[in-house]
């Protein structure tokens, strides 16, 4: 339901950009968001938007991270500047969706792995 890409290696202070399609029974889209889990440490909230394109951002990634949609598409991106090597982790798209009226699902994507080298 949710295919990721763009994920890589790339060195401090580079840019990468994530994109997040979903496809499959949707009736609406509510939220579309990324999270991230660094070895060690739990998943945690990195960016979301609403299907209003009302944004909010982790404080870590606040200023660098700018996350957008496309909802003709059904798409989010994550265009990520000045990375830092505390940013490496596996970066997972996450999707709230009204399937039909009065069914939500949550679906996750399979991970995109972010590795920044200092």
């Amino acid at each position: 339901q949710l295919q990721a890409s763009g994920g890589g290696l790339v060195q401090a202070g580079g840019s990468l950009r994530l994109s997040c399609a979903a496809s499959g029974s949707i009736f609406s889209i509510k939220r579309m968001g990324w999270y991230r889990q660094a070895p060690g440490k739990q998943r945690e909230l990195v960016a979301a938007i609403t299907s209003g394109s009302y944004p909010n951002y982790a404080d870590p990634v606040k200023g660098r991270f700018t996350i957008s949609s496309d909802n003709a598409k059904n798409t989010v991106y994550l265009q990520m500047n000045n990375l830092k090597p505390e940013d490496t982790a596996v970066y997972y798209c996450n999707a709230i969706v009204d399937v039909k009226p009065g069914l939500r699902m949550n679906y996750w994507g399979q991970g995109t792995q972010v590795t920044v080298s200092s």
